[in-house]
């Protein structure tokens, strides 16, 4: 099971994420209120998506043996009108994949499929619950 610890730093809205053995940074843009130190929340979320995407290709193509040279994953987020919510925005990410290698249409048509089943795009668009519990290690008067 992995453990992600954030704390908040001394700069406004900068954070520390540790990770196992690593450490890096987040931040929030200057016009939020951030420094724009380091990448924001959602830059981070579609980078865990792109690159989940990225080696579950190149993990399916290596099993396959398959000549796959390179994969490049891009994306994008937006917000877009909800068609069940007339007025309400909703997030819409985009994902383009773009590889490389002597690679048949058939392939390449098993290589966007595998894309869905990276453990990231399952969380994020797959059944979850998230549980948040909030103590004070402070005396509040």
């Amino acid at each position: 099971m992995a453990e992600v610890v954030v704390t908040g730093k001394a700069q406004k809205y900068q954070q520390e994420i540790k990770v196992g053995k690593h450490t890096f940074q987040s931040d929030i843009t200057v016009e939020s209120g951030g420094q724009d130190t380091a990448p924001g929340p959602h830059e981070l979320l579609l980078g865990a998506l792109g690159s989940c995407t990225s080696v579950t290709v190149q993990m399916f193509a290596e099993r396959r043996g398959w000549d796959l040279k390179s994969v490049c994953v891009k994306l994008t987020e937006e917000k877009i009108d909800d068609p069940n919510n007339p007025g309400v925005k909703i997030p819409k990410i985009v994902r383009n994949i773009e590889v490389s290698g002597n690679l048949t249409g058939e392939q390449l048509d098993s290589l966007k499929a595998i894309a869905d089943k990276c453990q990231i795009h399952k969380l994020l668009t797959g059944p979850k619950e998230i549980i948040t519990d909030l103590k004070s290690t402070q005396t509040v008067s």
